[in-house]
């Protein structure tokens, strides 16, 4: 299943939000193409999908969920990647 948050997660003078899957890194890419995300947005887990996009993406079938539960399913489905420890 396509997940995004709510665009709560500010950069670069912008709201993002973030889509992920919960099913598998297929999936995510495949929606990202069919809704035209370029693959510089993809970063380890997710795709950062702009404030105003956030609409186009629930229209195309993505599940609104919380940050915190989008999170949760990505643990749950071994699919979530951290960044690197410094």
């Amino acid at each position: 299943m396509i997940l995004i948050d709510p665009p709560n997660a500010a950069g670069r003078g912008r709201l993002w939000s973030h889509l992920a899957s919960d099913t598998s890194y297929d999936e995510l890419h495949a929606f990202a193409r069919t809704v035209g995300i370029p693959e510089r947005g993809f970063d380890r887990d997710h795709y950062d999908v702009p404030s105003e996009w956030y609409d186009d993406m629930l229209a195309a079938g993505a599940v609104p969920v919380t940050s915190r539960d989008l999170v949760s399913r990505l643990v749950a489905a071994g699919l979530r990647r951290r960044k690197p420890q410094r």
